[in-house]
């Protein structure tokens, strides 16, 4: 890790891929592991945020009653802590809410059935590939009342029940499942929701063009927004709480 020209930490995962004396893994292989942390520890996290943020603008009053929580977990006068993430429910519902409609994925990675099986009356051949839609599912108008509504109210179970952002009954898809599912839950959970927190509660938003709602429009090629969000950003903290850059 470098910063202001120095090296202050020895060693990062890519030195010691690189640099290893015996190395066990191809400069192939180290690439193909670097891209998928670089896209789930990055990409991921950050497209959740900006479909969370483009939702919310065009709900005024959900993104006020998000910035209203976090000035009475946290306050105006210290930056959110991942210890205060617990306490931001409501938050949590809009980001899983967000994963609900738009999910990092089209699809599962592909199974394969290992015997014949019937799942929902649909039979499944032995050795056939099974794909999981996750926009389907999380769309599915059998599961969710209103399913193209963006409706954070819904994941919410009563003030002693904590908002995680997976589901166990399966309605919704986030961070997959089972012995193949995302082993990086807890991380990838908490860098959204600090994200989220951070941007509503450093700063007020507006968008550059009055006009609402905002054209919330996937890509073609995935299920990123097809344009960026453009937002005007106001500081409204104490200025000795934004780091200097």
């Amino acid at each position: 890790m470098w910063e202001n020209g120095d090296r202050i930490e020895k060693n990062d995962l890519l030195d010691v891929l690189i640099q290893h004396d015996n190395p066990k893994v191809t400069i192939v292989e180290i690439k193909a592991q670097i891209i998928e942390i670089m896209i789930a520890s990055v990409d991921n996290p950050s497209n959740a945020v900006e479909w969370t943020m483009g939702e919310m603008m065009n709900e005024p009053t959900l993104l006020k009653r998000a910035v209203e929580e976090l000035e009475h977990v946290v306050g105006g006068n210290r930056l959110v802590q991942e210890r205060d993430l617990p306490q931001l429910n409501y938050l949590k519902a809009c980001i899983k809410e967000s994963f609900r409609l738009h999910p990092f994925a089209a699809f599962n990675p592909p199974h394969v059935s290992t015997m014949d099986t019937t799942v929902a009356g649909y039979f499944i051949p032995k050795g056939s590939h099974v794909l999981l839609s996750r926009r389907g599912l999380g769309r599915n108008p059998n599961v969710w009342a209103d399913p193209l509504r963006f409706n954070p109210d819904r994941h919410l179970q009563g003030e002693e029940k904590q908002v995680v952002l997976t589901d166990n009954e399966l309605r919704m898809i986030s961070f997959s499942t089972g012995k193949r599912g995302c082993p990086a839950v807890v991380l990838g959970s908490t860098i959204t929701t600090i994200m989220l927190a951070r941007l509503l509660q450093g700063f007020t938003w507006e968008p550059i063009c009055k006009e609402l709602p905002i054209n919330l429009v996937e890509n073609h090629d995935d299920l990123s927004l097809a344009k960026p969000l453009m937002l005007i950003a106001k500081p409204r903290l104490p200025q000795h709480l934004y780091p200097k850059i």
